[in-house]
């Protein structure tokens, strides 16, 4: 997607001509934008939100094109709940696109990681990206609709104190695959969105509070990486600054959700294409290098 311009469609659509898509974790950050991106580009927008606020301010700055839902999805009883509304609203028509956004990051050395955190990661970047699926899978079958995942370029490398994170984001990258080759033969496409450095609120809840993850550690772990956690915070923080609008990110959504030959993968914003590719190319120890260059 870097550079690359996609024709866009300006033809008004009207409500039975509407693509449909879901969209999880809408309220914010990439979410949102690919809530906005999408409807002004004639889709109906089925927006997951946790909070009907939320929902609310999606629909009075998007318009009414956009249907807030509400989902969590480590919650079933909201995920049946949201199924049963979207399949009313569609009136007997499939669903056209899900995408799986949802999702939360987590700052922290393995060596003090909670069980209670480590699960709640996984609950939510990975158990309950799945969940999501195996729910409006029916819906999609019935328009041989598209599966777009919204991974990361942690998935390809890891990174200090980013354990918890791209642990979570291989295991929906590899499950991600399995789907995908298990659906391609029902005419199912399933797409990887792997975004870099993208300035998103999200960037502000995984790194803002770097003294409260210090102060959550017990004394010697203070010790040992209280420093360092300092330092690998100022430098994210500094590089995602830098980083992607993340209407770049809604671009490539938009692209897996409609064009004639969806990519496998979509490596997008800044420093994408070279964090997912240096893994393949480096041996481990120069990456290690690398890492400590970069994150001090």
């Amino acid at each position: 997607m870097n550079g690359t311009v996609i024709a866009l469609s300006e033809n008004p659509m009207n409500e039975e001509s509407k693509k449909s898509v879901v969209i999880t974790g809408a309220s914010s950050g990439i979410g949102r934008a690919c809530a906005y991106f999408l409807e002004r580009r004639g889709f109906r927008v089925f927006a997951g939100v946790r909070k009907a606020e939320d929902g609310a301010s999606l629909r009075r700055e998007i318009g009414a094109a956009v249907v807030p839902i509400i989902i969590d999805v480590t919650d079933d009883s909201t995920i049946a709940s949201s199924l049963q509304e979207v399949r009313e609203e569609l009136d007997g028509r499939g669903l056209d696109g899900l995408v799986n956004n949802a999702g939360i990051g987590l700052m922290a050395p393995v060596e003090y990681l909670s069980a209670e955190e480590l699960r709640r990661q996984f609950d939510v970047n990975v158990f309950g990206q799945i969940a999501i699926t195996q729910a409006f899978l029916p819906l999609l079958r019935e328009a041989f609709g598209r599966i777009v995942n919204m991974g990361s370029v942690g998935g390809h490398i890891a990174i200090p104190f980013g354990g918890a994170l791209c642990g979570s984001k291989s295991a929906f990258g590899s499950l991600s695959d399995a789907l995908r080759l298990e659906l391609r033969p029902f005419g199912i496409h399933v797409c990887l969105i792997e975004p870099g450095s993208i300035l998103t609120p999200a960037v502000d809840k995984t790194l803002g509070d770097v003294e409260a993850v210090i102060r959550s550690l017990p004394v010697e772990g203070v010790a040992r990486y209280g420093d360092k956690l300092r330092e690998f915070a100022r430098r994210a923080s500094a590089r995602e600054a830098k980083g992607s609008a993340p209407e770049v990110v809604a671009e490539a959504v938009h692209h897996a959700l409609t064009s004639p030959r969806p990519r496998v993968r979509y490596p997008v914003g800044a420093n994408a294409r070279t964090l997912v590719t240096l893994p393949r190319i480096l041996p481990d120890r120069l990456l290690d290098r690398v890492r400590f260059r970069l994150f001090g």
